[in-house]
């Protein structure tokens, strides 16, 4: 299942669908929202949900045929595509991480790094609340399953959020205490050249035996980033990194093969940089450094 903790799993499968970009998206603006943005994306929605309801049939059978795919896997382009998640994974995510603060009366996050605070038992979501929930729910389904939609599906299924967005705020996101240099390594990451790529496929070769040790590692910095209330920030980064590597055009194959978990185990790292044991930050970031040299200053 998806989570926000999880962040880099996420990002891993997205970083290898077609629409994982605009899927990207649609979490990157959810986790911006705010309580006073909800009445604008709810009012995108039809007020006749009977459409809806015919769309929602075409998504769960594209939905089935992901899953069929994936468990007849039998070419490496398939593979190389299968994701570890799934749509209801993705949705669970969406409503229950993301748009936590709509349950309850827990308050809205004012930044994409809400001071850490206890959970109240979920409740029901306000209709207007529930109504935004389900514009972004289709666009993040339309984008998930983009391959496997008909173009009038995926089209109906999008352009509800794709008006609301237009009307709200762009909103940046605040990527932590090294924020400067998370986004130093994002901005790298999307305008790789050729030389860089194949710099990174070398390093990765170079390192992938070393994995049972990178495993602990990048756990030990998913455990920091949870402990220090920086989820929905190292989230963020993680979903900025899915478009960087579209920006580049890096392959899919490449993703799968190792250069995801190179540089999301980096961007992990600088975002708890200053609480990592020294170790556990080399063993992140040293294959980064060694195939693209130090952050720009």
């Amino acid at each position: 299942m998806y989570s926000l903790v999880s962040a880099p799993v996420l990002g891993f499968d997205l970083s290898r669908l077609q629409g994982g970009s605009a899927a990207a998206d649609v979490l990157l603006r959810s986790l911006t929202l705010t309580q006073g943005d909800l009445p604008a994306i709810a009012a995108a929605r039809p007020a006749d949900d009977w459409d809806r309801v015919d769309l929602w049939r075409d998504v769960d059978a594209a939905a089935q045929e992901r899953r069929a795919s994936v468990a007849d896997a039998g070419t490496l382009t398939v593979i190389e595509r299968a994701p570890l998640g799934t749509l209801d994974g993705l949705l669970h995510c969406l409503r229950y991480d993301v748009l936590d603060w709509t349950w309850g009366k827990r308050p809205a996050p004012s930044a994409t790094m809400p001071t850490p605070q206890a959970r109240t038992p979920r409740q029901r979501q306000s209709p207007v609340a529930s109504k935004a929930t389900g514009v972004l729910s289709d666009a993040a389904a339309a984008a998930y399953l983009r391959e496997l939609l008909s173009d009038d599906s995926r089209r109906r299924l999008s352009a509800p959020w794709t008006s609301a967005a237009r009307a709200l705020p762009e909103r940046e996101h605040d990527l932590g205490p090294q924020g400067e240099d998370v986004q130093k390594l994002l901005t790298r990451v999307g305008s790789l050249n050729a030389a860089e790529m194949q710099s990174l496929n070398k390093v990765t070769d170079t390192a992938r035996p070393g994995l049972s040790d990178w495993a602990p590692a990048v756990h030990s910095a998913s455990w920091a980033v949870f402990l220090s209330g920086r989820v929905r920030a190292g989230a963020a980064a993680q979903l900025l990194l899915v478009q960087a590597l579209d920006r580049s055009g890096v392959p899919v194959a490449d993703r799968a093969g190792g250069v995801w978990n190179l540089l999301s185990g980096a961007v992990q790292a600088l975002m708890v940089r200053d609480l990592l044991d020294s170790a556990t930050a080399r063993r992140l970031l040293d294959p980064y450094f060694t195939a693209l040299g130090p952050l720009a200053a």
